[in-house]
C-alpha cells in the first residue's frame, strides 16, 4: 500500500502564508515534516503497533493544524518569505585604544537582538538562538526560535523577539510562545512595541501598527525606503527611513510631523527625545515634536546608538568597529575599538555599555569614567570569555500546555470562535466579559478553558494581557 501524504500551509487569512506542515503515513510509520516554506524543515518520526493507530494519530495532527488556520496546498506554489538582513563589512577601527571589555559571550552568528535590565542580559542572533546571561556573566537559559532574530524589545513586564519567520514571540514565560503573526508581504526590518501595539518597519520604507490580535490599526507607505527605525510610545509611532524621521498617531496613523535627515540606520528614544543614527556619520537628536536639537559627529556610518538615563550620555557604534560616547551637549568624550566587530545594537545600563556585534558577540564594556581613563592610559582588563554549559538545551517555541483540574488562585479564560477567528474572553468574575484577552496564538483551541496566573488591563484600556503561567483546564 503506497504512503499517504497530506501537505498543509498556513492560510493567508491567518496573517502568514510561510509555514508548512506535512504528514505522511506509511503502514505503521508516521512522519511529520514542518517548518518555513522554502526550507527542508524539521522531521519527526514515530511508529505504531497497527496501521489504524498510525492513521488515527495522523488525522489528529492534521485536525489540530486545520483548526489553527492551515489548509491543503500544492507544495512549491508559494514562495519563501522575503527576508532582508543588514550587512556590514567591518573594517578595523581607527581608534587607538580598545574598550575596557569585562566579558564577552560569542553567540555563534551575527547578532542584532539585545535586551538588558536589572536582572539579566539577552542576545539574539541570526541563527535564532537567544541566550540569557546574568550580569555576573553566567549563562542562565537559551531559547531556539525557528529563524533569525531581528530584535529583542520590552513592553512593561513582557519581552518579545521579532523573528525572520514573520512572527513575534513572547519570551516572558518558561517557553517561547507565538504572540504576533506579521503579514507575509512585509519584509521586516525592525519592530517595537508599547502597551500591546506593535510597530513594524519594512524594507520598502513602510510602517504599520498592529494590535494585540494581529489586525492592522493602520499601514502607511512612508516617506523613504529601507526603514531601520521604529520606536513606539504612549502617543506615537516614530519611523526612521532613508529620508529622515516621521511620527504617526498610534491610533489613526495620521502623520504628526516629518523631519528630513540623511538615511536613518538605527533609532533610540529616551524621554522626550529621539536619536537617529545615520549614514552621514551622525547621531541626530530630535524632540518628539520633530524639532532638531543636537548632532553628534562620528567618523563612519552609525549602525547603533543608545543613551544613558535622561540622555546625559549618548553612545554610538559605527561600521568600522568603533564605539563613541558624547555628553548631552554633543561633546565627544571618547572613541574606542570594540575588539569584536561592529555593534549592530547596544544598550547602556548601570555604567556598562552592552553591545551585540557582527561577529555574534554580546560584550559587556565598563563605561565608567575611571575605567575609560585607565584604558586611554593603557590599562585594560582581561575580558572573560563566557561559554554556555555544554549540556544546556535550548528551549523551542511550544504549543503544548500543562493540564490542571482545578482553578486554584488563577484566572479562567475561554477560547471562542468569533467571525471565523479564535478569540479569548475572561470567564472569572470581576472582569469585562466582552473584552478580548491577548493570548498566545499557537495554543488556542475552540471551546477550551485555560487558567492563567493573572491578567492586566492594557494601559490604554479596552483589552487584557495575560502574564505568568498558562495551563489548560479540564
Amino acid at each position: 500500500m503506497p504512503a499517504d501524504t497530506t501537505y498543509l500551509e498556513l492560510s493567508e487569512d491567518s496573517g502568514s502564508a510561510h509555514k508548512f506542515y506535512e504528514v505522511t503515513v506509511d503502514g505503521t510509520d508516521l512522519t511529520i515534516r514542518y517548518g518555513r516554506i522554502g526550507d527542508r524543515g524539521q522531521v519527526k518520526q514515530s511508529s505504531f503497533t497497527t496501521t489504524d493507530k498510525a492513521a488515527a494519530e495522523a488525522a489528529k495532527k492534521i485536525g489540530e493544524k486545520v483548526r489553527k488556520g492551515y489548509a491543503p496546498a500544492v507544495q512549491g506554489v508559494r514562495e519563501r518569505r522575503s527576508v532582508s538582513r543588514r550587512q556590514i563589512v567591518s573594517t578595523r577601527s581607527t581608534a587607538t585604544t580598545r574598550a575596557p571589555m569585562l566579558w564577552r559571550y560569542k553567540s555563534g552568528s551575527p547578532a542584532f537582538g539585545i535586551f538588558v535590565d536589572d536582572d539579566v542580559c539577552m542576545v539574539g542572533n541570526e541563527s535564532g538562538l537567544i541566550t540569557t546571561l546574568s550580569h555576573g556573566a553566567e549563562v542562565l537559559q537559551q531559547f531556539r526560535l525557528p529563524d533569525g532574530v531581528k530584535c529583542l524589545v520590552a513592553d512593561d513586564d513582557w519581552i518579545y523577539a521579532g523573528c525572520d519567520d514573520g512572527n513575534v514571540y513572547d519570551l516572558s514565560g518558561k517557553v517561547p510562545r507565538l504572540a504576533y503573526r506579521i503579514a507575509p508581504d512585509i519584509d521586516i526590518y525592525w519592530v517595537d512595541i508599547h502597551d500591546g501595539v506593535l510597530g513594524v518597519s519594512d524594507s520598502g520604507g513602510g510602517i504599520a501598527a498592529i494590535d494585540h490580535e494581529d489586525e492592522f490599526l493602520w499601514r502607511r507607505p512612508g516617506h523613504g525606503s529601507s526603514a531601520w527605525m521604529v520606536r513606539c510610545d504612549t502617543r506615537a509611532v516614530h519611523h526612521g527611513h532613508s529620508n529622515g524621521v516621521t511620527s504617526y498617531d498610534w491610533r489613526t496613523g495620521q502623520e504628526l510631523w516629518n523631519t528630513r535627515t540623511s538615511n536613518v540606520l538605527f533609532g533610540w528614544q529616551e524621554g522626550d527625545s529621539l536619536y537617529a543614527g545615520t549614514g552621514r556619520r551622525q547621531v541626530v537628536q530630535l524632540g518628539k515634536n520633530g524639532v532638531h536639537r543636537r548632532t553628534y559627529e562620528c567618523d563612519a556610518p552609525v549602525f547603533s546608538c543608545a543613551t544613558a538615563e535622561g540622555g546625559r550620555y549618548v553612545f554610538a557604534g559605527d561600521s568600522s568597529s568603533s564605539i563613541y560616547c558624547f555628553d548631552s551637549s554633543g561633546t565627544r568624550l571618547w572613541k574606542l575599538s570594540t575588539g569584536c566587530g561592529s555593534a549592530y545594537s547596544m544598550q547602556y545600563h548601570d555604567e556598562r555599555l552592552y553591545i551585540v556585534t557582527t561577529d555574534g558577540s554580546l560584550s559587556c564594556i565598563d563605561a565608567s569614567e575611571s575605567a575609560v581613563q585607565a584604558a586611554v592610559a593603557g590599562t585594560i582588563p582581561q575580558p572573560v570569555d563566557v561559554k554556555a554549559p555544554p549540556r544546556m538545551a535550548a528551549v523551542i517555541p511550544s504549543t503544548t500546555v500543562e493540564v490542571v483540574h482545578d482553578v486554584a488562585d488563577g484566572v479562567v479564560v475561554e477560547c471562542v470562535e468569533e467571525g471565523g477567528r479564535l478569540r479569548i474572553r475572561v470567564v472569572s468574575s470581576g472582569y469585562h466579559q466582552d473584552w478580548q484577552v491577548q493570548f498566545p496564538k499557537g495554543i488556542r483551541e475552540r471551546g477550551s478553558r485555560y487558567v492563567v496566573t493573572g491578567i492586566r488591563e492594557a494601559t490604554r484600556g479596552g483589552f487584557y494581557r495575560t502574564y505568568g503561567d498558562i495551563r489548560r483546564l479540564l
